[in-house]
């Protein structure tokens, strides 16, 4: 089997994600720099020769084109075009949650900033705000009183392209339970590991520098988590579950397609790279 993988540079998940394919005597491996590739729309290239290949890109937009463009020739992409295009938004994420009646923070979408201000108002301080689309925890606001929420809402209509001037994200904010959130990753059918990730910060990202521990799956927790899962992808995926505890139990947070998982090599003891390299040998069958 020839297996691409398509990054940006080799932070330690590429790293140990080349080790498990080039160990794996079935795999020929072909390392593909995003800044080095081009597509080209009419004529084959090497590219093509590969029967699958990894998206790993840390540019959500690159992913998402090289997707579609690998989609169209007939070759088989981690993850797929539509799971990349739903799991890039969090407006679209949220929506397919909610139709699937998985739990989630209470949530609302103005395309207006009166109209914002309104919903923070109504709802009390604090609130947080996100753009819809965004990884690492850039650019989210926790907003404490209403001369703030001016002046974000100000700044985002100012400063922002189309989805941050038009579009106003707004969650409830929730107190988390002992400074922490739960990172759980899926790979196709199977929950293979969850972490606790504890920070002093609200934003308890490990690209912040959040500490990690490993966190139990129980059977319960496994069905949310399987739940979130198929609620974003029609397929198999290899996915990234965020979850809060709440006074109402677990909610789901976020679902993250280009799934970082650096804090759960640390945290467990699962050969996440190995796994993530079987199932793309699964998914060329």
């Amino acid at each position: 089997m020839k297996l691409g993988i398509f990054y940006s540079h080799p932070r330690t998940e590429e790293k140990a994600l080349f080790a498990a394919a080039e160990e794996d005597e079935e795999i020929e491996l072909m390392k593909i720099r995003d800044n080095e590739l081009e597509l080209d729309l009419h004529e084959d290239s090497q590219l093509l020769k590969c029967d699958v290949v990894l998206l790993r890109s840390i540019s959500h937009t690159k992913n998402f084109y090289l997707a579609k463009f690998l989609e169209a020739r007939g070759i088989q992409a981690v993850n797929d075009f539509k799971t990349i295009t739903t799991c890039g938004d969090k407006f679209l994420t949220s929506i397919h949650l909610a139709e699937k009646k998985v739990p989630t923070p209470k949530t609302k979408v103005c395309f207006d900033t009166d109209a914002a201000l309104q919903t923070i108002e109504k709802w009390g301080y604090p609130v947080v705000m996100k753009p819809v689309v965004g990884s690492w925890g850039r650019l989210l606001s926790k907003i404490d009183n209403r001369e703030a929420a001016e002046t974000i809402l100000e700044h985002k209509k100012v400063l922002g392209g189309i989805t941050h001037s038009q579009i106003f994200y707004i969650q409830e904010f929730i107190d988390k339970k002992s400074g922490s959130d739960i990172r759980a990753v899926v790979i196709g059918d199977e929950v293979v590991a969850a972490m606790q990730r504890k920070s002093e910060h609200w934003i308890t990202n490990t690209a912040r520098g959040a500490d990690v521990e490993n966190f139990e799956i129980t059977p319960k927790f496994e069905k949310l988590v399987k739940a979130a899962a198929k609620a974003v992808s029609e397929k198999p995926a290899l996915l990234g579950v965020d979850l809060i505890e709440t006074k109402e139990g677990l909610k789901v947070v976020e679902v993250n397609s280009g799934v970082e998982f650096h804090g759960l090599l640390k945290a467990s003891k699962v050969d996440i790279p190995g796994k993530i390299i079987e199932f793309c040998k699964n998914v060329a069958e």
